[in-house]
């Protein structure tokens, strides 16, 4: 019988038996080579409460242009490993089905992440000037 991809849609090459995750949205056992994963770094705060966080905090600083971080206080992350049974991937289109001829294509999805130019330099602490004393 032919075959549609030369892994079989599995990344298991020579083990026998790969454990079962859950997938994170209808909870199927999913074999954790063919599940589809993704890693999601989120804010814990969302952009619109940055600001009046950083108007009730007793730390010094502006908040950032960017709303990942403050400037006298780092903003908590939250991290999550989402993993994705096939349809459940499809269905919310995290992957999408491809030709025959594009399923050849191997090379990662492009990155997207914020060049270091884009991120906005910290404002130094500047001493006071000195006052002239009146003789």
């Amino acid at each position: 019988m032919t075959s549609k991809r030369r892994n079989n849609g599995r990344s298991k090459h020579g083990r026998g038996h790969v454990r079962y995750v859950r997938c994170t949205n209808c909870a199927r056992c999913v074999a954790k080579d063919k599940a589809i994963k993704k890693f999601v770094i989120r804010n814990i705060v969302e952009a619109a409460a940055v600001r009046d966080l950083s108007e009730a905090s007793v730390y010094e600083g502006k908040a950032a242009r960017y709303s990942y971080k403050m400037y006298g206080y780092a903003l908590p992350k939250l991290y999550a490993k989402l993993v994705y049974c096939v349809s459940c991937a499809i269905h919310s289109k995290i992957v999408r089905n491809r030709s025959k001829e594009q399923r050849r294509d191997r090379t990662p999805p492009p990155r997207f992440r914020l060049k270091p130019d884009d991120i906005p330099a910290r404002p130094t602490a500047q001493a006071p000037a000195p006052t002239k004393a009146a003789p």
